[in-house]
């Protein structure tokens, strides 16, 4: 299926979102615009196609949700520097093109120092977090304590053993019940996510899965298929293709 809901009213979709009825509210993360021409100043040169894909993605999850809302839960951009004009552009394009079609709300991740130099004459104002629908909406590099809580930051994947291959990696939501914890993935199609397959709490980067027991979270991985509910992340290595 190309969604499922997890909470009254709060569903995972395979376009790598979080849909909220109220509005209703779309909210997405780690877009990590500009990434191809931070790694042209590292020497590494791929085609530049994030910005493009990331625009694609966005028209067809504005035309399926038709949302009021669309957050955007912080590391919009890539560069931690002051972005040149070309990186610029990469936001500001994506930018008009979600107030075009609802109301847009900046969320400040730790990729984004000067990002408000961006926004200047958009009427938008970054900020560290929002409460929204019943949620705490942050980044996650930092934990400001409220619960529930939705947050961006971890890159979540998991790896599907295969019986006669090395398996498959998934990107996945994580959905900590008890601690009032939802983790969505990269919206950046560059952004492969961090195997947390057999992970322990030292293995997240952020402070709230850190104190949480992210052995009993409730992981949706995400397909061309759909949503793939695959059960607990402690269990996770037991699952095989």
């Amino acid at each position: 299926m190309d969604y499922m809901e997890i909470l009254p009213g709060v569903r995972v979709t395979k376009d790598r979102c979080l849909l909220i009825d109220d509005g209703p509210t779309v909210v997405l993360g780690d877009l990590h615009l500009g990434y191809e021409r931070a790694l042209e100043e590292e020497g590494m040169y791929i085609p530049r196609f994030n910005t493009d894909s990331i625009r694609e993605s966005l028209n067809r999850i504005i035309c399926e949700y038709e949302p009021r809302r669309i957050v955007l839960l912080g590391d919009i951009k890539h560069d931690f520097k002051r972005t040149r004009y070309e990186g610029k552009e990469e936001v500001r394009r994506v930018i008009d093109l979600l107030q075009g079609a609802a109301d847009v709300i900046c969320v400040k991740g730790n990729h984004d120092n000067f990002l408000q130099n961006i926004l200047y004459d958009t009427g938008i104002m970054a900020v560290d977090y929002i409460d929204l629908c019943g949620f705490r909406m942050e980044h996650g590099h930092v934990d400001s304590g409220k619960r529930p809580v939705i947050i961006g930051h971890e890159h979540p994947s998991v790896r599907i053993a295969g019986a006669v291959s090395g398996g498959i990696k998934v990107q996945c939501f994580l959905h900590m019940k008890k601690e009032g914890i939802i983790v969505i993935p990269p919206f950046s199609p560059l952004s492969s996510g961090s195997d947390l397959s057999l992970a322990g709490p030292d293995t997240f980067m952020s402070p709230a899965c850190k104190a949480a027991d992210v052995s009993d979270a409730d992981v949706y991985g995400i397909s061309e298929f759909g949503i793939l509910p695959l059960g607990k992340l402690g269990e996770i290595e037991s699952i095989e293709l």
